[in-house]
């Protein structure tokens, strides 16, 4: 369930980067009907931009996920070597989430 929810908050945040980028790409056409050397020198600069963030963005996005899998990993390593343990921090944390919750 874990892995789940962490994959599922890692490709939505490559689907919203995604998103950018393209919607990025579509204004930089969009700028084709500028006339003029300082257009093309935007567009220029604005393309090549674009092609150093995608770059960018795929090698955060491998990073990102093999620190998320290891770190879901290990957790429910330690879970499954320490139930007893897992469930007492857990009330714990579940404790002072509510003594804050009531305090406001």
């Amino acid at each position: 369930m874990a892995r789940t929810q962490a994959k599922t908050a890692q490709e939505t945040l490559m689907e919203d980067f995604q998103t950018l980028v393209q919607d990025t790409e579509r204004l930089l056409d969009h700028t084709a009907t500028l006339a003029g050397d300082q257009a093309d020198e935007l567009r220029s600069q604005i393309h090549e931009t674009l092609l150093r963030a995608r770059d960018t963005l795929k090698l955060t996005e491998d990073s990102v996920r093999e620190r998320g899998q290891a770190a879901v990993i290990a957790t429910e390593e330690y879970v499954q070597a320490n139930p007893w343990q897992s469930v007492g921090i857990a009330a714990g944390v579940g404790f002072l989430i509510g003594l804050l919750a009531t305090r406001r």
